[in-house]
């Protein structure tokens, strides 16, 4: 079977602070929340209060990038009532900012998605305009850049001049190691028998049923070719594949959504765990791309961020 193709590109949005500015401790959710906003008051024109029932549901720009509806003409991807969004956010630092602090955040843009960048900058800057954080500090974009494939950073955007964007690349891994270590950047929410996974019951295979879903979806939804995989098998395979060392731990985390109006558990795994073997090979192609897609619960907002260490 053929490796996964997500074409993808990675944005660095560079904010300075107006006033003194608080961000929770992990702002992921607080920065979705205000793209969302600020997106719909960018794209509805109906004002409908809800989206399923508007005309312009299956066009309407919020929707597709906040809210993805399903394709009716997607087959079996029909049963998903959502489908994953073709974004990531990884905020920044947390904590307080004093004025004329650098903010950063970095936005992950998957298939089609990107074609809406010029969008996506616009919600960012109008939320922000707006304030951001418990203390609703209010920012100024002051630069966009997109990284390269080798990891470093070129300037595409600054106010008042032409977006210049390149175009995604499909990451390709190098060749699959003997030996590797997988590093939860921000917390792992796996879901198992309707239980979060914890530190004990964590195995391989419940990241990568995870990953592979995932993949899966973003390519179906967002790209002209869909993931074509032995999805049974490599579930099977995965089952057999066992950690070598583990160092994982439940970190607790809490963020308040408005829509629910109250605080929200989003606690999961950081930490660190190795693989070896030569029966690594099929997985390979997933792992490496899930640096870009994350994994798990949350992953929109950032949750579910590792890195291989080869």
């Amino acid at each position: 079977m053929p490796p996964p193709v997500l074409p993808l590109a990675v944005y660095r949005l560079d904010f300075t602070a107006l006033a003194p500015v608080r961000l929770p401790a992990y702002a992921g959710s607080a920065w979705r929340g205000v793209f969302g906003r600020a997106l719909k008051r960018l794209a509805c024109t109906t004002r409908e209060p809800t989206c399923p029932p508007c005309l312009l549901y299956r066009t309407c720009l919020y929707p597709y990038l906040f809210e993805t509806p399903p394709d009716p003409a997607a087959g079996k991807l029909r049963k998903y009532p959502t489908a994953p969004p073709p974004y990531v956010v990884r905020p920044g630092a947390g904590g307080p900012h004093p004025a004329n602090a650098a903010v950063g955040l970095e936005v992950v843009l998957f298939g089609q998605g990107n074609r809406h960048l010029p969008y996506v900058l616009h919600a960012f800057d109008r939320a922000v305009q707006r304030g951001i954080g418990p203390s609703a500090g209010r920012l100024e974009l002051s630069q966009v850049a997109q990284q390269t494939s080798d990891g470093g950073w070129r300037p595409i955007y600054r106010p008042g001049e032409p977006l210049q964007p390149a175009p995604p690349f499909a990451p390709n891994p190098p060749t699959c190691p003997r030996r590797l270590t997988v590093v939860l950047d921000t917390p792992l929410r796996l879901r198992q028998a309707e239980k979060l996974v914890g530190p004990e019951a964590f195995q391989f295979s419940a990241l990568f049923s995870n990953l592979l879903r995932r993949i899966s979806l973003l390519t179906a939804f967002h790209t002209n070719a869909p993931l074509a995989a032995d999805f049974a098998g490599l579930t099977r395979a995965a089952g057999a594949v066992r950690i070598e060392t583990a160092h994982l731990r439940w970190h607790d985390w809490t963020r308040y959504s408005s829509r629910q109006d109250a605080l929200l558990q989003m606690g999961g795994l950081v930490g660190e765990f190795e693989l070896s073997g030569t029966d690594l090979e099929p997985f390979w192609p997933y792992l490496w791309l899930g640096q870009w897609t994350h994994a798990g619960k949350g992953a929109v907002m950032g949750l579910g961020r590792y890195r291989l260490l080869i």
